[in-house]
C-alpha cells in the first residue's frame, strides 16, 4: 500500500505515518509486537490561552522594544505557572498582529565545544556589559553579572549607575553571601583586577584575597564566552521587559533582575547542558564535585569590602570623613584605617583586617543620603 493512501485511510499525515511505522519496528526485534500500540501525536491539542495569559502577551509582544517569543513563554511560565511552546507564543503573536519585527533567529553551537570546569565554584566568570537598559533607553548603565563555570548558574546580576570600585564591592558580597566563596574569578585586565606593578594585588584583589578567592585574567573577550553570551541573553531581555512594565529606575529593576535569575536558574533549561542550571549545580555537589565553601561568619566581612585609605589624626583631634572633620578619642598623629561602605556609612578601625585578630572600631559615621552606584 502506498504511503499516502495508508496515510490517509488512518487519517493522519505523511510524516506522522513515518513515525508510527518506525516506532512499530523498534518493537519487533524485542519481541513486544503484542504489547505495541502506537503513541500519541501533537494532534489538535494545543494548549488554550487564557484571559489573563492573553493580557500579558499583548503586553510583552507589543511594547518597544518587544519580547522574544521565547522570552515571553518564560514569562508565563514565571508569573502564571503556565509552560506553552514558543510556537504557540508565535501562532498568537501572528494571529494577532503582534509579530516582532526581527526574524526568528536561532542560535547555533559552537563548532568546538570550549572547556569547562569540572567542579561547581572550581571558577566563576565575572564582567561587566554597559547598555542601554532602561527607557528611554538613552544612558549607558553597566550591569555586572556573575556565573558559575561549570554548572552555568547565574550566581549574580545587578546594575548600577556607574562601574565603580564601589559597586563591584557591593556586588561581590551580595553573590558570595546566597552562594558561597568560589575558589577563583575569571576576569579581565581591567584596573579593578589587575594591578601595573608586578606582584601587587589591586584593592579589589586584597579583599578577594582576604577570603582565599583567587583572580585568573582572560587574555581575550571569546577566552570567557560564557559570560559574554550572558550578556547577550539579558540584552535581549531586559529592556523590553522594563518597557512593557514601565521601569525607568534602577530601584525597581535589581529586584526584577532577581527574580528573573533565579527563574532561569531553576526553571529554564541550558541548551548545552540540557538541564537547568540549579540542577546541574545540585548533580555537581551530590557527585562530589563541588569545592563551593559558606561564606565565613567574619567580624572583618563589612570592613574588607570597603574602600580602605589609611588617615592620620590631626593636631586637633579630628579625622577627614568625606566633606567633614570629625573628632576623635585617639592621639595626634597616630594612623587609622578609614573604610568607605557601598551604603555610603564611613568608618575608622584602630588598624586595617588582619586575620586572628578583632576589628577596633574607633567611629561609625552614618549618611543620611545613600551612595547611588
Amino acid at each position: 500500500m502506498p504511503a499516502s493512501q495508508a496515510a490517509s485511510e488512518l487519517g493522519v499525515s505523511r510524516s506522522r505515518l513515518y513515525q508510527i511505522y518506525a516506532d512499530y519496528l523498534r518493537a519487533v526485534p524485542g519481541g513486544l509486537l503484542d504489547q505495541w500500540q502506537p503513541g500519541v501525536s501533537g494532534g489538535s491539542r494545543r494548549n488554550v490561552i487564557s484571559k489573563k495569559a492573553e493580557a500579558l502577551l499583548r503586553k510583552l509582544l507589543s511594547a518597544d522594544p518587544p519580547c522574544s517569543y521565547r522570552f515571553a513563554t518564560s514569562e508565563l511560565l514565571r508569573r502564571l505557572a503556565l509552560r506553552i511552546d514558543s510556537a504557540t507564543v508565535r501562532r498568537f503573536a501572528i494571529a494577532n498582529s503582534l509579530c516582532p519585527s526581527k526574524p526568528l533567529h536561532r542560535p547555533s553551537h559552537a563548532a568546538v565545544r570550549r572547556w569547562q570546569c569540572q567542579d561547581t565554584g572550581a571558577l566563576w566568570q565575572l564582567d561587566a556589559s554597559p547598555h542601554k537598559w532602561l527607557p528611554p533607553f538613552d544612558q549607558n548603565l553597566p550591569l555586572l553579572d556573575i556565573l558559575d563555570d561549570c554548572s552555568r548558574l547565574i550566581t549574580g546580576a545587578r546594575i548600577y549607575a556607574r562601574e565603580t570600585l564601589l559597586a563591584y564591592l557591593d556586588f561581590l558580597p551580595r553573590a558570595f553571601l546566597q552562594h558561597g566563596l568560589p575558589l577563583a574569578l575569571y576576569v579581565d585586565y581591567h584596573s579593578f583586577f589587575f594591578s601595573s606593578v608586578p606582584e601587587a594585588l589591586t584593592q579589589l584583589g586584597t579583599a578577594l584575597r582576604f577570603y582565599g578567592v583567587a583572580l585568573r585574567y582572560a587574555p581575550t573577550p571569546q577566552a570567557k564566552g560564557k559570560i559574554e553570551r550572558l550578556h547577550l541573553f539579558w540584552q535581549k531581555r531586559l529592556p523590553a521587559l522594563f518597557a512593557a512594565e514601565n521601569i525607568s529606575r534602577i530601584s525597581r529593576a535589581n529586584p526584577l533582575i532577581d527574580l528573573l535569575r533565579i527563574h532561569h536558574n531553576s526553571k529554564e533549561i541550558h541548551r548545552e547542558l540540557r538541564m537547568t542550571p540549579l540542577l546541574a549545580h545540585e548533580l555537581a555537589i551530590a557527585q562530589g564535585r563541588s569545592v563551593v565553601r559558606s561564606s565565613p561568619a567574619c567580624p572583618w566581612w563589612p570592613y574588607v569590602w570597603s574602600i580602605r585609605s589609611q588617615v592620620s589624626v590631626a593636631s586637633d583631634g579630628c579625622v577627614p570623613i568625606g566633606s567633614l572633620r570629625l573628632p576623635v578619642q585617639s592621639p595626634h598623629g597616630s594612623k587609622l584605617t578609614r573604610c568607605q561602605h557601598s551604603n555610603g556609612d564611613f568608618s575608622l578601625l584602630h588598624r586595617p583586617p588582619e586575620h586572628g585578630s578583632l576589628p577596633l572600631v574607633i567611629l561609625h559615621f552614618p549618611t543620611s543620603r545613600p551612595v547611588q552606584l
